[in-house]
């Protein structure tokens, strides 16, 4: 099978890009804008066709596709950081957005001209499209009501919408995933778990928004990348997943978690946690995501192989060798 993989160079689809490669007989295409999110793509060690191009490039984009005939696009290419989001939202919604309809276009465009008969567009999305939930409230499921609450989310959530408009007006063969927070190894420092150990290592202080009591379900990235080709073999056309690892923390104690975590493992006698420091909430800031992964656990037979404590321990070794 050819795939083309979109932001392979960003954190999933890097981590995606590893794991798919060790199935026979996949080929996998590149595009990737290359900006600061996947400035370290040369150090990647295992091998793939990439093409450094913005997804809003339609005559690239067709080349491609006619060049390579690939049977499923797997869109991973956004723009995902909700504090850039909230300072300046217009590249969120070009990418996010409009480069999503370029790539459903210019998909619609080579399956019509060539008539594929099969072929698959699995667009990832995010939790937070579903907006915040109270303490008790229960977990979202694939029918929970779109309510986006800051730029990011919103761009993501037109972005589906764009996709499911395709599907129910020109019967276009895409499946949606709204996966809840990631972590593991390749993520860029400005993410929550990669910055507290980066700023541990240094002993900076570790901004910690509001009182730290937001609450987010954590899933390590090849858990994720594995459910999605669960639904790129078997997923049913038209539908959504979400997927998630019911492992829902407070921000401020996956923090002492993690610094805790540190302090064994440097066998150091300072205290991490003192680097902790309250600041300024961010705006609109949601208070709780919760993913409902029934779905694809039952129909699809997905589920989480190894526990959060055992991942969060091989993701902090994973920093802490590249960033000593």
């Amino acid at each position: 099978m050819t795939t083309i993989v979109t932001g392979g160079l960003g954190f999933i689809g890097k981590n995606f890009i590893k794991t798919y490669s060790k199935f026979k007989n996949k080929f996998i295409i590149n595009i990737d804008t290359g900006t600061y999110a996947s400035k370290d793509y040369r150090k990647i060690k295992f091998e793939n066709i990439r093409y450094l191009f913005d997804i809003n490039d339609k005559k690239k984009l067709k080349n491609i596709f006619q060049k390579y005939k690939p049977e499923a696009i797997i869109n991973f290419a956004a723009e995902t950081h909700v504090d850039r989001s909230i300072k300046s939202s217009k590249i969120f919604f070009k990418t996010n957005v409009l480069g999503t309809l370029s790539l459903l276009e210019a998909s619609r465009d080579y399956i019509n001209k060539n008539n594929i008969k099969k072929f698959k567009f699995i667009h990832i999305s995010t939790d937070e499209v579903f907006g915040s939930l109270k303490k008790k409230e229960k977990s979202f499921t694939e029918k929970t009501k779109y309510n986006p609450l800051n730029p990011y989310a919103a761009s993501k959530a037109s972005s589906d919408h764009l996709v499911r408009s395709f599907v129910n007006t020109y019967n276009f063969p895409a499946i949606i995933t709204n996966c809840s927070n990631n972590f593991g190894p390749f993520q860029n420092k400005e993410k929550f778990i990669p910055m507290i150990i980066s700023k541990a290592i240094k002993k900076q202080n570790i901004p910690i928004y509001g009182n730290g009591k937001q609450i987010r379900d954590w899933i390590f990235v090849d858990d994720h990348c594995e459910a999605i080709i669960k639904i790129l073999n078997h997923g049913k056309l038209g539908e959504s997943y979400n997927i998630g690892a019911t492992n829902e923390v407070e921000n401020i104690e996956l923090a002492k978690k993690i610094l805790n975590l540190i302090q064994k493992k440097l066998k150091s006698k300072f205290n991490f946690s003192s680097l902790l420091t309250y600041v300024n909430d961010r705006l609109g800031h949601d208070y709780r995501y919760s993913i409902n992964s029934t779905k694809i656990q039952n129909e699809l037979n997905w589920k989480i192989k190894i526990n959060f404590q055992k991942r969060l321990e091989q993701t902090i070794d994973w920093y802490l060798k590249r960033l000593k």
